[in-house]
This record gives C-alpha cells, structure tokens and sequence, in this order.
C-alpha cells in the first residue's frame, strides 16, 4: 500500500499502549503522529484520537485514559451497545467509546491482572471474565469493532485466514510402553469396576493382538497428507507420573521415537506440566535432545495460564510462540479476538516478541466440562471456524489423540472429527 492508503491516527500523547494496540489492529497499515500540521494535510484515511475535535475529520475516538496510563488499576466497567453490540470505556467522540482502550483490555487480558478468583489448579475462571458476563465470549469482539471502523472509514484491511489442527499428546499410548505397575493397577481397576470390555482390549494390546487405541497416528497422517494440512503437535514430556502427567516417560524409546517421527513431518512444540516454573527449561532440553532441533512452540497444560509468570517464563527459556489463550473451562474468545499478537508485558508496560495465537475450541472442553451433545459440539465447531474465515486469522483447535479413538464412547467424535476437516478443507 502506498503512503496515502496507510491510516494516520493523531495522538497529542503516543504511548507504548496506543502503539502497541495500533500496530495490533492495523497489523502495519495505520500510523501515528502528534504533529497536528501533518495530520490536518493527510489525503488518506485519518482518526482523530485526542481529546479535541478537529475540524473536518469525522471519525473521532476520544481517549479514555487507559493508555495513557503505564500502572495496573481496577477499571470502572458500563456496558453501551454499539451497533448490535457490546462496548464500553463510553466517551464523547463520534464513536461513542474507546475503542483502542476496549480492545487493549480485551486482548491484554488486563483482568487477569487484577486480583481474581482461581480454580482448583489455580487457573482464572471464565466466569468472572467481562467477555462471559455480557455474552460475548462465544464472539470475537474485537474483530466486530475493527470491521465497523474499517468500513466506516472506507480502508481495506489485510486479510490472512489458515487452518492448521493441533493435537495435546497428553497420553501417547493407553497401555503400550507404560511401566508394568501401572498396567498391572490398570487391569484390576477395570476388573473390579466391571469393565470387562477394558479388561480384554489391554489384554489383546499388550499380547499383540490388537493396535494400542490411543495410537491413531497414522490414520492422522492420512488425513493431514490427502487434505495437504499442516498440523501442530504439543508432547507432554512430563518425567514425574501423578493425577495430571498421565503420558509415557521421555525415556522410553517408543515414546522418542514417536516425537522425532512427527518432528520431521511436522511443527512441534512443548506442552509443559502445570508446575512448568521449575521444570520448563528441563522439559524444553530433554525434547530438543530428543528430536535434535530447537523447540520454539508451546502450549500449556490443563491451559494452565497465569499473568505474567508463564508468559515472562516462556520468553526467558526461548519459546517464541504459544497457543494457550484460551479457556479449558469453556470453549470461546479468551481475548475476544481472532489473530495472532504479541504479547503485551504490563508489568513492564511494553510490548514484547512472544508472539500469542488464540485458540477458541477444545475437544475435551465440549465433551467433558460443557457435555455437549456431538450435534451441539459439531455446531460450536463450525460456528468458530467460520468466524475465522469472516474476519481472518490461524484457526487452531485443539483436538487429542486418546478422544479421537475407535473405542465405543469416542468413535462418533472421531468420525465428526473427520467428516469437519472433509467438508471445510477438500480442496
């Protein structure tokens, strides 16, 4: 684009906020200057971001002081509607709210910062997000608002949409390669819970009759090379065994052997255990030993996610991107947005280059913690990929390996699964 089709937004006061949500929104197509001269000169499209009106232009957003700021304080919240929609910080301009302060709160995550109550993993519950309070979890918001203005200003955005399937290897393999003990209080589990269908599929898996159920790998690949996809995978790599580190040791040949085989083929990345302060930078070494390469992605276990600590922990220890802005509680926009970003430090009130791609849907949340129905799950699904193709970004849904089985209680998300990537990803 040339000059002239780059919107310039004057600003009597450029801060690190303003710069970063406008870089963020505008992905490189909008400027700033406080030169007022330069501003009143402009023949493009042109936003008046002060607290004055300027005479002649029409799209005035008045500030509403959040960036200006560079302290984390409680935000005094009212919701306005806007053209269909929720909004709030109102202010006086011609759009009725701050819209770049709105948008800075949203996909900051700055409620996160503020005191909150947490789960028992000591997680940020959804419920208390403005996003599930006033009904938009389940929208991208932010995307809505950037397209009223965009429109309203006659400027075209980029637009950039890709699907890439991500899978949690949280347990490799249901009976396979895990130590005797383990198999051993595994079947008598079962016998004595009558499960007697359990019972026998271990004892056909592990005399060599039947495949493990949980390995589905290559039916995956078949999948991903008919539909020419390229899939993300995240290892749980976890040595210590307790209630949430269910996978097989790092040690285990099988298990390297399953890591460098999808380290050729393709992305891989670290899904750290929930305690990851203290053991992310061992985990991060025994993979890249393992597969021979760096390792630059992660994504969280169990979604375990809490400002700043796991974000300043993965940019100290060379992560470059994660995928954990989501929810596992509940399936929708964490950031009430649709693209990838930055991460925005608030402790330090800069932005920085870990770069955050949201997720909006979890296989495991809509079966386990919403207990959909595969219909309504099936819908969600569809829902949000098609608000990625509307306004653009990396659709990732999280899918895992031991919910994509043939076993009875999965075969038909299985066959959703499959029947979501023939209809939206044949070519």
């Amino acid at each position: 684009m040339s000059a002239s089709n780059i919107l310039l937004i004057y600003a009597d006061k450029q801060t690190p906020r303003l710069e970063y949500i406008v870089s963020t929104l505008f992905q490189g197509e909008a400027s700033i200057t406080n030169q007022l001269e330069e501003f009143k000169g402009y023949s493009g499209a042109r936003i008046n971001y002060s607290s004055n009106t300027i005479e002649g232009i029409s799209c005035h957003i008045y500030p509403h002081g959040l960036l200006q700021e560079n302290n984390i304080t409680e935000q005094e919240i009212n919701i306005i509607q806007w053209k269909g929609y929720p909004a709030f910080f109102e202010t006086a301009g011609s759009i009725p709210f701050d819209l770049f302060s709105a948008a800075f709160y949203l996909i900051t995550r700055y409620e996160e910062w503020l005191p909150h109550q947490k789960d028992e993993l000591g997680r940020y519950q959804p419920e208390q997000s403005l996003a599930y309070q006033n009904g938009f979890l389940q929208f991208p918001l932010v995307n809505y608002w950037l397209t009223q203005l965009t429109t309203a200003l006659n400027i075209r955005m980029p637009y950039h949409f890709s699907f890439k399937p991500s899978y949690d290897i949280d347990i490799a393999y249901s009976y396979l390669h895990h130590n005797s003990i383990r198999n051993t209080l595994g079947y008598f589990k079962h016998l004595i819970q009558l499960k007697f269908n359990r019972v026998v599929e271990r004892l056909q898996v592990l005399v060599g009759v039947q495949k493990d159920p949980y390995d589905i790998y290559d039916w995956l690949h078949l999948l991903h090379d008919s539909l020419q996809l390229k899939p993300l995978y995240f290892f749980l790599i976890s040595a210590k065994r307790d209630a949430l580190h269910k996978n097989v040791s790092p040690e285990s040949a099988a298990m390297q052997a399953l890591m460098i085989a999808h380290a050729k083929k393709y992305t891989v990345g670290l899904h750290p255990s929930v305690t990851q302060k203290n053991t992310l930078l061992k985990e991060k070494k025994i993979f890249e030993q393992i597969i021979q390469q760096p390792i630059k992605h992660s994504r969280q276990h169990y979604i375990y996610l809490s400002f700043p600590d796991t974000y300043e922990t993965l940019a100290n220890t060379g992560i470059e991107a994660d995928y954990s802005m989501g929810y596992s509680q509940i399936n929708g926009f964490r950031a009430s947005y649709t693209k990838r970003f930055n991460w925005f430090n608030l402790a330090t009130n800069q932005s920085t280059s870990l770069v955050i791609y949201p997720f909006c849907y979890m296989d495991a949340t809509a079966i386990f913690n919403e207990k959909k129905t595969l219909g309504e799950a099936a819908q969600v699904l569809a829902e949000m990929y098609s608000f990625y193709k509307q306004y653009g970004g990396d659709f990732i849904p999280i899918f895992h390996n031991n919910f994509l089985t043939q076993q009875p209680e999965f075969i038909e998300w299985r066959n959703m699964y499959a029947d979501f990537l023939l209809k939206h990803c044949t070519k």
